[in-house]
């Protein structure tokens, strides 16, 4: 996982442990959830400009699948591909590590998941190993909606 630049003034890397109380305090403006971050953190990616962390998005590993969850970005930087640069990080990390689908949970972006590739899905529809990840048993509600993508490595099979 090599660092990037974006416009030359923020770059996504992988987090670190001492990155945790930023990524959180950011998910907490953004309204997001903390269960599970702490314990998922190696797979999580973060946008940071100067000293301040500015975007962060996560990987939960589930066996095969993955849940893409934690996409935040300061309010002064929205709008200028920085969610973009930061999902499109993960998928491909996701890919990387031989990740059969990615799912999320959203209740504000069901919009913008779909040019990534994702879909809707049914609830009932995900995975044990995803279902059973604390995003999915607590902490969002149940009206969120769920979405899934087959990560590129993995199209073929799928399709077959």
């Amino acid at each position: 996982m090599s660092n990037s630049s974006l416009d030359g003034t923020a770059r996504v890397r992988p987090a670190e442990r001492a990155d945790l109380g930023a990524i959180e305090r950011l998910l907490t403006v953004s309204g997001l959830p903390l269960d599970g971050v702490r314990d998922a953190l190696d797979a999580f990616v973060v946008a940071q400009s100067g000293d301040d962390l500015v975007g962060v998005a996560g990987l939960e590993v589930c066996c095969d699948n993955a849940l893409l969850r934690s996409v935040a970005v300061s309010p002064d930087w929205r709008s200028h591909g920085l969610g973009r640069a930061l999902v499109t990080r993960v998928i491909s990390d996701a890919e990387a590590r031989g990740i059969r689908a990615l799912y999320l949970l959203t209740t504000t972006a069901e919009r913008y998941f779909p040019s990534f590739g994702f879909n809707q899905i049914a609830r009932e529809d995900v995975p044990a190993d995803v279902r059973e990840t604390a995003e999915f048993q607590s902490a969002c509600p149940a009206s969120a909606t769920v979405m899934y993508r087959v990560c590129a490595t993995n199209a073929v099979t799928a399709a077959g």
